[in-house]
């Protein structure tokens, strides 16, 4: 397969062929990271500026561990001590990334669409690293390519998600790749975390965690984003523990086997119990591992869809 796009923005947009080659690709890039020298040439001479106007530690240390075993040239922008506190607009800083001859923008931004409008305003290619509560492509990439290490397959595995799916952008991403994939996602939180219609995007809803786990392969467990409770509407911490958080009892009832996976952080005794995070079905880290190979290939793949589209046009 030729990779002809110059951006990632989501999982939405792609087809599950393409979603496929992501993850295949990756799979040669996890055998580099077995090496003794972890590095291979694949992006000598190209410069990868991750640009990040929101906290991030895992993303953003995965994305410059992977550019650099890929040999690219890495610059970290804080938007804290930039021009942005100045006033810069974001197609400001993205055009004055492209004149100083920088490859490839990683962005991470508070605004839903932030990385389409900055697609759209610079030659060199952007991926996106989580666009306020719309996507994060790579992470649900990782969360796939772990399933699919883990299970064999993802085709027909039946994944719950579980947590605040309302404002969150890893559980649209994955929504997307699963489903497009093949598999079966259910989704489970308070009602007031689910956002009206989900089921259009093809998944099954439900309020109990026990009928989450009963039949589940894996289930992913997302953060309780208690920070963008402006209302009160969120249930008390405690309260959600009980109902809904994941712990050894509710495991052992579950499907044998089920893994359990979590994009972090991690709020410990509040939706997951350490013994749970710790435990034998956690691939928790086995996920920040497998970014680094899902990262290498989404930059190696992003910078050969940009000099492709600029042949097409030549």
């Amino acid at each position: 397969m030729l990779w002809k796009r110059k951006d990632l923005l989501g999982l939405e947009e792609l087809t599950p062929e393409e979603i496929g080659f992501i993850l295949s690709t990756a799979e040669s890039f996890k055998e580099v990271t077995t090496r003794e020298i972890k590095k291979v040439p694949a992006l000598r001479g190209k410069t990868v500026v991750n640009l990040f106007y929101e906290p991030s530690t895992r993303t953003r240390i995965s994305f410059e561990i992977a550019a650099k075993r890929l040999s690219a040239d890495v610059i970290n922008i804080a938007t804290e001590t930039s021009s942005v506190q100045k006033g810069e607009t974001l197609i400001d800083t993205g055009t004055n990334i492209e004149a100083l001859k920088a490859d490839i923008i990683v962005m991470r931004h508070n605004c839903s669409g932030a990385a389409a409008i900055l697609a759209r305003h610079v030659g060199i290619s952007v991926v996106n690293a989580g666009d306020g509560w719309h996507e994060h492509p790579t992470q649900a990439l990782l969360d796939m390519f772990t399933l699919k290490e883990k299970l064999g397959r993802i085709k027909d595995m039946k994944v719950s998600i579980v947590g605040d799916i309302a404002h969150s952008r890893v559980a649209r991403s994955n929504i997307w790749g699963l489903t497009k994939l093949g598999a079966r996602v259910t989704v489970c939180a308070p009602p007031m975390l689910i956002p009206p219609g989900i089921e259009r995007m093809g998944v099954s809803v439900t309020h109990r965690i026990e009928e989450a786990l009963r039949e589940a392969d894996a289930v992913n467990v997302l953060r309780m984003q208690f920070e963008r409770d402006t209302q009160g509407a969120f249930p008390l911490q405690l309260e959600y523990f009980q109902d809904f958080g994941i712990t050894q009892e509710r495991i052992q009832k579950a499907k044998k086997g089920i893994l359990v996976m979590h994009p972090g952080p991690l709020n410990r005794g509040i939706e997951i119990e350490s013994s749970v995070a710790d435990g034998e079905n956690s691939v928790i880290l086995e996920q920040v591992t497998n970014g680094i190979a899902v990262r290498m290939a989404v930059l190696f793949l992003v910078s050969q869809g940009r000099e492709q589209k600029n042949e097409d046009l030549n």
